[in-house]
Formats: structure tokens, C-alpha cells, sequence
């Protein structure tokens, strides 16, 4: 199962399009989008992906009129933060900011992967068998810049995509 991961698309539609188009290629199962949509319009180009998608809401969701009702009407599961997921035997826990995941981990020893944004920097590490990630900036005007990722859940191998 290829699970794609982006964050912060801050309403770049032209972003927004060519992320789309390198899911439906790649032909995910599955993304997970870490928060900071900004627009009710901007959430719903995602009905273009050829898969689920489920995701938090970030900082600059959190009072954007018309973001949940478009969540569920386009039938994305999004939640406020912190957010868990089991996926092909995998635990995800999927956050906005990353200052959120240490005290969930503390109270939830299961998390395979810990997903998060808001920093809009790349982050690959693993602590205590739990693989933090963030693809990094995906709203750039810098093109080549801009990064997704991808998790293969089965061996649990990442991979960042610029765009």
C-alpha cells in the first residue's frame, strides 16, 4: 500500500494540481494531507485524486469558514489534530504542528509513523521505532522546490518527489 503525504498547500492551486497529477500517476491508495488547506474551493480540487484522502486541519484551517462542511460533503475524513489511522497494519499518527507528537507518543507506544507540517521543512528520522516524516514545502513558488512523499507501508521505505 503507497500512501502519499503532503501539507501546507496554502491554496496554491497550480500546486495543488501537479500534486494531484503525481498521486493519480504514481497511483497511491491513500493521502494524507497534514493541514493548512486554507480554502474551501482549494480542499475540494482533491476530488480529482483517484484515492481516499484523510488529513488534519492546520493552523490556518482551524477558522476557515466552510472547510469542514466541504470535508464532508466531498467525503474526506479530517480531524482537528492529533488524528490516528491503522492502515495495512500500520499505526499513523497524523498532526499539523509538530510540538503535538511527543506527548501523544508518550500516552500511544503503537505509532508506526508520525506524520506532520507547519514547519514547511523536510524531517526523516526515526526515534524509538517511529518514523517522524514531513515531505517539507509543497505551496513554493520555487519550482523543483516544492516535495511530497510517499510510504510504502509494507516495508515502511519513504520517498520524497520534487516538483
Amino acid at each position: 500500500m503507497l500512501v502519499g503525504v503532503v501539507s501546507d498547500t496554502h491554496n496554491n492551486i497550480n500546486n495543488i494540481n501537479l500534486i494531484i497529477s503525481i498521486f493519480n500517476q504514481r497511483e497511491v491508495d491513500l493521502v494524507i494531507h497534514t493541514g493548512d488547506i486554507t480554502k474551501e474551493s482549494t480542499l475540494k480540487k482533491f476530488l480529482d485524486l483517484n484515492c481516499e484522502l484523510v488529513g488534519v486541519f492546520g493552523n490556518n484551517d482551524r477558522n476557515e469558514p466552510g472547510l469542514e462542511r466541504a470535508a464532508e460533503e466531498c467525503g474526506f475524513e479530517f480531524h482537528q489534530p492529533p488524528f490516528k489511522i491503522t492502515k495495512f497494519n500500520r499505526n499513523i499518527a497524523i498532526f499539523h504542528e509538530p510540538e503535538l507528537i511527543n506527548e501523544y507518543l508518550s500516552k500511544n507506544k503503537d505509532i508506526d509513523i508520525a506524520l506532520h507540517g507547519h514547519t514547511h521543512r523536510y524531517r526523516e528520522e526515526i526515534k524509538e521505532k517511529t518514523i517522524f516524516f514531513n515531505p517539507g514545502e509543497s505551496a513554493g513558488m520555487i519550482k523543483g522546490k516544492n516535495a511530497i512523499g510517499i510510504i510504502n507501508l509494507k516495508d515502511l521505505s519513504l520517498e520524497r518527489i520534487f516538483f
